[in-house]
């Protein structure tokens, strides 16, 4: 069973976040990377830590790998108007929106040490965000072909995603990770084509049920499912 670090309600902008990933990802590396240059010790023996990193971001769009530019339907001008970052990132991935009331999760584990499969840990922390949402009578779903959480995903017309992820992975250790709409301002998600999905809706926890949740209740119910799905100990 591994150890894992919860380091929750981080703050900072997203670039000052996607730093902190980048180190924690970068010290993981470097070991594995001394590892195979001598070559005398067990891949197990390698002293690489376990991450899960839990907070909200201040508004901001990020373009993943494979975003295109026509996807952020608003101006430079607009985006700063209405208070809102814009990055590129190195995750995989068209353009999505993370901001108030998202609870984004950043799991920063060596695989190595769980499975060494990246389709099976994008479906484990698709199951725990089924796990998590099914709290409050929301059947999750997976879309063929799609990553993420959707409800109705089988029914044209009412796919709604609740839940989109796109990761990195280098040298098996892992980066950036989920955003699960929770008490989510939907209108933000107006101003781009969300993760490059044309005619599909975007919903949230609140949106779904017609009042907001407890934001900590829902983080605590993913550390639990997290646990359990990945084997692990969560410790602060």
């Amino acid at each position: 069973m591994q150890q894992v670090k919860l380091i929750a309600n981080l703050k900072g902008n997203y670039k000052t976040i996607w730093d902190f990933q980048e180190k924690l990802l970068q010290e993981n590396v470097a070991l594995k990377k001394d590892y195979y240059t001598k070559n005398n010790t067990q891949p197990a023996s390698i002293a690489t830590k376990h991450y899960l990193i839990l907070l909200e971001h201040n508004p901001v769009y990020t373009f993943g790998k494979s975003a295109k530019p026509e996807h952020l339907l608003l101006t430079p001008t607009q985006c700063q108007q209405q208070g809102i970052e814009v990055f590129n990132i190195n995750r995989g991935g068209d353009i999505t929106f993370h901001g108030p009331g998202q609870l984004v999760g950043y799991p920063i584990l060596d695989l190595e040490k769980f499975f060494t499969d990246i389709g099976k840990y994008l479906r484990l922390l698709e199951e725990c965000i089924i796990e998590v949402i099914a709290h409050y009578g929301l059947i999750g779903m997976r879309s063929p072909g799609e990553t993420g959480v959707w409800l109705h995903a089988n029914q044209p017309g009412k796919e709604r995603k609740i839940c989109a992820m796109g990761v990195r992975c280098s040298r098996w250790v892992t980066m950036h990770g989920f955003a699960l709409n929770v008490n989510t301002n939907l209108k933000y998600f107006e101003g781009i084509v969300p993760c490059g999905i044309v005619g599909k809706g975007v919903t949230s926890i609140a949106n779904e049920l017609g009042y907001n949740v407890n934001m900590q209740i829902v983080q605590q119910q993913f550390i639990e499912a997290f646990k359990k799905h990945f084997n692990a100990v969560v410790n602060a």
